[in-house]
């Protein structure tokens, strides 16, 4: 083919080749035309013997392929024209689950039996939804899964700028974690807002992600090269996993050792930027071995606006190196026993001199994953972590000018865990049981400083004890499909001791436990192939972090008191919802309307502010409500291009307030207040391309109304609305390598990110490319 020829329509190139194909098979074998087709059937089910409506048969041979849908009872009846010699394959699939490719000799049985099981996204979103590998037609979570796929072709490097491809996926804060600071990064989900505390629960491995000390997220820790891929479910899940699943639960999957590899990457651009990414696998016998590393610095960029900064304002940066080693062991076929340590080193700048933050966290993961059978599975987790945290605050004066240190921090972290949860499918019922317990010991040295000198100390030591069983119950009836579930969690803060420099005797405060029940029931009813409506209703909680109860905490020039006295905060919601996937997934539709109150909510209250200066206090307030209504569309026209849209509204207010007494200030009544950095109205859109001679290129949109950054809605700390758009482009060069753009920010429109008063933005435009390898060696396992 000549410079210049076009190329033809890749579904015309390949209905060329099927008729050119039929044709000589017709002159050569004429005979075999002639004979009567093959009559197949046979009957599609589950590991657990339950039967798949609706499921797609697929038989490929040399006279192409030829599909049926399976009845409802799972039985399919489908003809083929007989073959001389090849052997032909069956495979049956359905929503996120598939049968393994079976090759039918020349005279095929009289009857075929097709087992479904769990894709690895669709077995991860069962495990979320469920805390069990139990395969169901549908759950009544409303579920979103980002493949590989996905998160290696947006446009971000940072795993939470990734996430935010979900429409209603917020920070407390609109910054990156390249370059916020880590305790300004809880998670709000459905428009139920976060402080440093997530309201939403992290997991990997079915281990809490979660900072132990203060339930921020340290999206670095997981090395890029060894993550597979994210399942979000929003709406409450404390039923099955307990605290801090207020709004729902988002699902890290990490890779796991396979086949023989070496992946290598490297990054460079703008803000002196750069990265480097390592992981190998290895296998043999039983054997198995993931060794992933990652290192990652820029020099950032000011975030003071242009207008109020001074000689103090300087880049907020970020370096930090992240790395992973998993050994596996494969006992029987079904059996996965492992090993797991994860180690991140990380340092920030915050935007001066003399503010700066740095953590060192250690994470190891000891697991089995066990099978007695089709119908009985299993799990059991042994974890802890350890973290050293380091923080320093400082005052500047109003025209930016000077800085002055106030106080050094250091934070010392323990935690210890356990897990194990078995499920019993005697269909069509299922039954999961499980327990878990965390134990949690943290010490916080403060050290205040006047004039550059030492003037005292201020040292909290505390412990926190997690414990919690669960049971559920799953049925499907023909269309129908519900779970109840129930948890009991029993939540205690205990050995408090406080030394101050004015009181050198321990001053204790008494120990307390909560017993917190959280029930819920979800209900499916499937229409069709195409259509399922699902309703659910819930409890769910949190409790309040040792960062919320005993530290002080800054973020520019806010400061937020502790209050040892909070309450868990307790949630009461239900969302009504229906999904749609057309045949061959052309177009896949969800929506859900939801509706959560939440009763003691945990928020950082105003007691003063200044034109340099805010001051809050941590407060149980009485009641705050969010409903709206989340919408995501994937269109899928041809196999070069596919879109999406995703749009979340969220009407969340302060509905009742009885504040705590306290001794600064008088705060004012909030109810009808907005809820801090939650806006009413948030927009996801991508449009992507991908050819195998040409690469892939993804154009994402993402825009947000207007938000406050303070519990009192103060016009002057509005945060206003954004646009941004962003680019990603990938080229493979031959079998091993590939070239990678990614810019952010295209429009270089900076959107505000806080007022802590002084006013913050986000990233101007920021380039950045690079190399990648792959190798993929043959497995001996």
């Amino acid at each position: 083919m000549t410079p210049g020829t076009p190329l033809p329509h890749p579904r015309l190139a390949r209905l060329s080749e099927f008729a050119l194909g039929a044709i000589l098979l017709a002159a050569i074998t004429p005979s075999a035309l002639a004979q009567p087709p093959l009559h197949l059937h046979g009957q599609v089910h589950d590991a657990s013997g339950r039967v798949a409506a609706n499921a797609t048969v697929r038989i490929d041979g040399p006279h192409g392929p030829r599909t049926a849908l399976s009845a409802p009872d799972g039985r399919f009846d489908l003809d083929y024209p007989t073959p001389n010699a090849a052997p032909l394959t069956i495979q049956a699939t359905t929503s996120g689950m598939q049968s393994d490719p079976l090759q039918l000799p020349v005279a095929p049985p009289a009857s075929i039996d097709l087992t479904l099981h769990p894709t690895s996204v669709a077995q991860q979103i069962t495990v979320t939804a469920t805390r069990s590998s139990i395969g169901l037609p549908a759950t009544a979570n409303t579920l979103y899964a980002l493949t590989t796929s996905d998160l290696a072709t947006y446009p971000a490097i940072a795993l939470d700028d990734k996430l935010r491809q979900q429409a209603g996926f917020e920070l407390f804060r609109r910054s990156s974690s390249r370059v916020q600071n880590p305790t300004s990064q809880g998670i709000s989900l459905r428009g139920l807002g976060s402080t440093a505390a997530s309201r939403t629960l992290i997991l990997q491995d079915n281990v809490p992600m979660n900072d132990p000390f203060g339930a921020w997220i340290h999206w670095d820790e997981i090395p890029a090269e060894a993550l597979q891929s994210v399942t979000l479910a929003t709406g409450g899940g404390s039923d099955l996993y307990g605290s801090s699943a207020l709004g729902g639960v988002i699902d890290v999957v990490p890779a796991h050792p396979a086949s023989t590899l070496i992946q290598a990457s490297a990054l460079g651009g703008a803000q002196d930027t750069s990265s480097l990414g390592l992981r190998t696998d290895l296998a043999r016998a039983r054997w198995r071995q993931l060794l992933a590393a990652d290192s990652y610095r820029t020099a950032g960029y000011i975030p003071t606006a242009p207008s109020v900064a001074g000689p103090v304002d300087v880049p907020a940066n970020v370096h930090y190196q992240a790395g992973r080693s998993e050994t596996d062991y494969a006992a029987t076929n079904t059996n996965r026993a492992f090993l797991l340590g994860n180690l991140l080193n990380e340092a920030h700048g915050n935007g001066t001199p003399l503010q700066t933050n740095a953590t060192r966290l250690w994470r190891y993961i000891a697991g089995d994953d066990w099978s007695a059978g089709p119908s009985t599975t299993g799990r059991v987790r042994l974890f802890g972590s350890q973290e050293a945290y380091r923080q320093s605050f400082s005052s500047i004066n109003a025209v930016r000018s000077s800085e002055t240190l106030t106080r050094l921090q250091r934070v010392r972290t323990q935690e210890l865990g356990a897990s194990t949860d078995a499920s019993f499918a005697l269909s069509p019922v299922a039954f999961v049981l499980g327990i878990d317990a965390r134990d949690i010991r943290a010490t916080d040295n403060e050290v205040p400083i006047t004039s550059g000198v030492p003037s005292g100390i201020a040292n909290t030591s505390a412990r926190q004890r997690f414990i919690g069983g669960f049971g559920e119950a799953l049925a499907t009836h023909h269309a129908w499909s519900a779970a109840l579930s129930l948890r009991l969690d029993s939540v205690s803060n205990l050995d408090t001791r406080s030394i101050t420099q004015l009181n050198t005797t321990p001053a204790l405060t008494p120990n307390r436990t909560e017993f917190i029940v959280s029930p819920r029931l979800g209900i499916v009813r499937q229409i069709a192939y195409t259509t399922a409506i699902h309703a659910s209703v819930f409890r769910a909680f949190r409790s309040p972090t040792m960062n919320e109860l005993y530290r002080t905490g800054q973020v520019g020039q806010e400061t937020t008191l502790a209050n040892s006295q909070l309450l868990s905060e307790r949630a009461t919601g239900f969302d009504i919802g229906t999904t749609y996937a057309s045949p061959r997934n052309l177009i896949a539709l969800a929506g859900t309307y939801f509706w959560t109150e939440i009763n003691r909510p945990v928020s950082a209250v105003l007691l003063s502010s200044t034109p340099t200066s805010i001051r809050d206090m941590r407060q149980n307030l009485g009641q705050i409500l969010s409903q709206g209504t989340e919408l995501h569309l994937n269109l899928h026209p041809s196999s070069i291009v596919s879109a999406s849209l995703g749009y979340q509204y969220s009407h969340a207010v302060v509905t009742k307030y009885n504040p705590q007494p306290v001794t600064l200030g008088t705060p004012q009544n909030l109810v009808g207040h907005w809820i801090p950095e939650v806006p009413r109205h948030s927009f996801t859109a991508q449009l992507r391309a991908a050819s195998p001679r040409l690469g892939s290129l993804t154009l994402a949109a993402r825009a947000s109304g207007h938000v406050y950054d303070d519990s009192a809605n103060t016009p002057a700390f509005i945060l206003a609305p954004f646009v941004s758009l962003d680019l990603a482009a990938h080229h493979d060069f031959g079998v091993h390598w590939s070239a990678n753009l990614i810019v952010d920010n295209l429009l270089n429109q900076r959107p505000d990110a806080a007022r802590t008063p002084t006013q913050t933005l986000g990233s101007p435009i920021l380039a950045q490319g690079g190399l990648s390898f792959h190798w993929n060696g043959t497995s001996s396992y």
